[in-house]
């Protein structure tokens, strides 16, 4: 089944993107959530990104069985890119699309486990949230002291699961090519009106820890240098931080998002958010710090 009807109301196609590099361990998993799902996909192109494990064949056994998997191969580049490198390989497969008439789309990782009738509760309650623009699940990682749940704003949505009405999309003119992509496309959407958020009681298991692929002292400095390519203000930064050394791993994580951030002040690195957003940015966090209604829940 591809779309469903609730008494007047149909559901528009969906499209997903998924981004996979050297994920032998996890990605049949993926798959198989996906091809277990109540409402299919239009088109699931899977974008392997020079992987040189068992990946590529584990992509082209099931692309054979399923009619609306693909999968496009990229050459390896001989490291892993963060930020940037995912927003490559995602275009890559945007690039082939073949659906010309999807209401929504997915951008999907490819270590994740969900239940069946996912997209259809989410793509159900977009039907329902006209100006609801991006959202998705909330994501539980598995780690060494059991399932954790992340924690985050309410109008944030994880990079690995991010549904995009195909209006709010056009809009925001997609993906940015850089590290923070993930909080801009929000950010751009609030600016204009959407809303975005993440839905508590839809969740995904993302089995592979967030950070593993690199280490988690590598994603605490990429996470300081996303809010500076975002255009965090310090002082709600240096609010963040202190929060964050309330919580385990004590002090680390937040010396690892101020030194990210430094050091892209330090370097002079261009924001990858417009003036305008970084504006827009500052005003709503600067309201928070100020016990004011923003965003920021």
């Amino acid at each position: 089944m591809t779309a469903s009807t609730d008494g007047n109301h149909e559901t528009a196609p969906y499209v997903v993107i998924t981004p996979v590099r050297n994920e032998e361990r996890y990605v049949e998993e993926t798959i198989r959530s996906m091809v277990n799902q109540t409402i299919s996909p239009a088109e699931w192109i899977l974008v392997d990104d020079g992987s040189v494990d068992r990946t590529p064949e584990i992509l082209e056994k099931h692309s054979g069985d399923v009619p609306w998997l693909s999968v496009v191969t990229r050459p390896d580049r001989g490291f892993r890119s963060s930020g940037g490198g995912v927003v490559d390989a995602f275009s890559s497969g945007y690039e082939q699309l073949r659906s010309g008439d999807w209401g929504f789309i997915v951008k999907l990782d490819a270590d994740l486990a969900f239940e069946p009738d996912y997209f259809e509760q989410c793509l159900q309650r977009f039907t329902e949230e006209p100006q609801l623009g991006i959202a998705g699940g909330t994501i539980e990682s598995v780690g060494k002291d059991g399932i954790r749940r992340e924690r985050h704003p309410e109008f944030h949505v994880r990079g690995a699961t991010k549904i995009y009405r195909r209006a709010a999309w056009e809009e925001i003119g997609g993906l940015i090519n850089a590290p923070g992509w993930d909080g801009i496309d929000e950010i751009q959407a609030n600016k204009l009106g959407w809303r975005t958020r993440t839905f508590p009681d839809l969740t995904l298991t993302q089995l592979k820890p967030t950070g593993s692929a690199e280490g988690q002292w590598r994603d605490w400095l990429k996470g300081g240098e996303g809010c500076y390519q975002i255009g965090y203000h310090p002082l709600f930064l240096l609010a963040r931080s202190v929060a964050q050394a309330r919580r385990r791993p004590y002090l680390v994580a937040s010396a690892g998002l101020l030194a990210g951030y430094l050091r892209a002040w330090l370097r002079h690195l261009p924001r990858a958010a417009d003036a305008d957003t970084v504006a827009y940015v500052r005003e709503q966090q600067l309201a928070k710090l100020l016990g004011r209604d923003t965003i920021w829940r």
